[in-house]
């Protein structure tokens, strides 16, 4: 150390080693080397720079191949969505007007051939016990009601009751349009039950001729069910017949708008395959029944004007977007809910196909129910209050007088049946295809289970191998248009049942030494059935 100092002195430098100058020296220059590179690296931080690299970036899409692939077939699947739905639409449409037909056109011969029976039993004598079968027993209770009711339509004023609600404001119309749509359908799934109970009452075996006086209360509640839903489809074509005759338009504005709220009602809900076919039904259903209530509109309207075509032009492009508008929502709602379910757009050959099963099978020797039976039970549609309305407007407004409108309406009803035979034809060609590319024959030939009241049917000591099917005649053809053959008097309990209508119940007390997870996997996997969809809904309106 320095003299006087503490502070130790730098060691001399030795040699070879630089002097602490020297160091010095060294250390300024690597700083000085150090901030001119900072300082080129801020001025390469520059505005075009950035600009650059964001003009020239790039990214490769197949790191993420899935995800992308996935997208596409989204927007392929909302692009085959229209075309798809229209089919189903069509195919159903032309269903309910099948069945419509059918009590227009084959129900009266059939209640004539029925009453002919009757009346000429006595001279070919009481072969079996039955003095009629039960189809003609169901056809004789369909004409009794739709006469009735149709006589009891005449003390329902049209005219006061157009008056009335077109005095309503355009709010309190709007409010009753949405309450009528409810009610019909609460109604309708409970009126089938009532004409199902009707019917089964009056053709189930009885022992006791006592017993057959059952048949007067279901017979009341039917005839006051047919005519209260008239009287509710009356009230709907009357409003709409009012929305098409205000001088602005809103109401039919404010009453097409309303198939808008539709789609935020059900877009944006949980739908699994079916739940989609149970609400495709009830649209199907909601679609013919707003055509006909057109119908009927343009009828009350036509005479109005002393059916001037002119008018006709008049009405025809708010009819146009009535229809329009119906179709763009179905469209719409059905393609937002299959793409956030992921389902796709196949589902809807299924539902045809399961659509196009329902008829095969009405048409077998030994058929369950009748086919216009079955229609309402899948999609809600019960046709006899709409034909009991329609035949009401029709009657009130054309006139018969003279020899020539006989003649003509003769003319007219020998074309209903024409058109209804040929659209049974064409349905039944196109419902055979559709079951053949679905790979659904082999259901049509299983046996058909049979069951005794209160007991599921496989339960039973003893299966009764029925011949449901596509019989096969001497010749090797086959054929699906067989009338059913009666039973046995031998087994008066049995009842034949389809693989269709059999609803869940919970294990009896035979079944408790099933498995709980046996029972969770049949109750998993018969859900998955379209042809089990009426077991979980009435008529096809409710989802749970």
């Amino acid at each position: 150390t320095l003299w006087g100092s503490s502070e130790p002195r730098p060691p001399a430098a030795g040699p070879g080693q630089p002097s602490p100058q020297q160091r010095t020296e060294t250390l300024g220059f690597y700083e000085s080397d150090r901030g001119r590179k900072k300082k080129r690296s801020l001025s390469d931080l520059s505005l075009l720079r950035f600009i650059s690299a964001e003009l020239t970036r790039g990214y490769f899409l197949e790191h993420n191949e899935a995800k992308y692939t996935e997208r596409r077939e989204r927007v392929y699947t909302c692009m085959r969505i229209p075309k798809e739905l229209e089919k189903l639409m069509f195919f159903g449409i032309f269903l309910c007007l099948d069945a419509f037909l059918y009590v227009f056109t084959l129900l009266p011969l059939r209640v004539f051939l029925a009453m002919f029976r009757f009346i000429t039993l006595p001279c070919y004598g009481l072969r079996d016990r039955r003095l009629l079968q039960p189809a003609q027993v169901c056809d004789m209770l369909k004409g009794v009601i739709l006469v009735i009711c149709y006589f009891m339509m005449h003390y329902v004023d049209y005219s006061m009751m157009y008056h009335l609600i077109r005095g309503q404001s355009v709010i309190k119309l709007y409010i009753i349009y949405n309450m009528l749509e409810v009610a019909d359908r609460l109604i309708s799934s409970f009126g089938q039950d009532i004409l199902d109970a009707l019917y089964w009452t009056a053709t189930e075996p009885k022992e006791r001729k006592r017993a057959h006086i059952g048949v007067i209360p279901h017979f009341i509640m039917a005839v006051l069910y047919v005519f209260l839903h008239a009287i509710l489809i009356m009230v709907q074509a009357t409003t709409l017949n009012v929305a098409f005759n205000s001088h602005n338009k809103s109401l039919l504005t404010i009453m097409m708008s309303n198939n808008f709220v539709e789609i935020k009602g059900s877009v944006f809900k949980k739908f699994e395959k079916n739940n989609l076919f149970q609400m495709s039904n009830s649209d199907i259903k909601e679609r013919f029944t707003n055509y006909v209530l057109l119908l009927i509109v343009c009828l009350r309207n036509m005479e109005q004007f002393s059916w001037n075509p002119d008018h006709f032009w008049v009405l025809f492009p708010d009819v146009c977007m009535v229809v329009a508008s119906e179709i763009a929502v179905d469209i719409v709602k059905h393609a937002f809910i299959t793409k956030f379910n992921d389902i796709t757009a196949d589902v809807y050959s299924e539902y045809r196909a399961s659509l196009a099963f329902d008829l095969v099978s009405s048409r077998q020797k030994n058929a369950y129910t009748d086919y216009s039976d079955s229609v309402s039970r899948r999609m809600g549609f019960i046709p006899l209050p709409l034909a009991v309305l329609l035949i009401r407007v029709v009657t009130s407004s054309i006139k018969v007088q003279g020899v020539l409108a006989y003649v003509c309406v003769v003319l007219f009803y020998c074309g209903l049946i024409s058109l209804k035979v040929l659209n049974s034809i064409v349905l039944l060609g196109k419902s055979c295809q559709y079951v053949k590319e679905a790979k659904m024959e082999e259901k049509l030939f299983n046996p058909v289970p049979t069951a005794t009241p209160g007991k599921p049917a496989g339960k039973q000591q003893g299966t009764f191998k029925s011949t449901q099917g596509i019989s096969t005649d001497e010749n090797g053809s086959t054929s699906v248009t067989n009338q059913p053959v009666h039973q046995k008097e031998s087994m008066p309990s049995l009842l034949i049942t389809s693989n269709s209508d059999q609803f869940l119940t919970t294990p009896d007390g035979e079944e408790k030494d099933i498995s709980q997870d046996s029972s969770e996997l049949k109750h998993r996997s018969a859900k998955k059935d379209l042809l089990e969809i009426d077991r979980f809904t009435i008529c096809g309106n409710r989802i749970d």
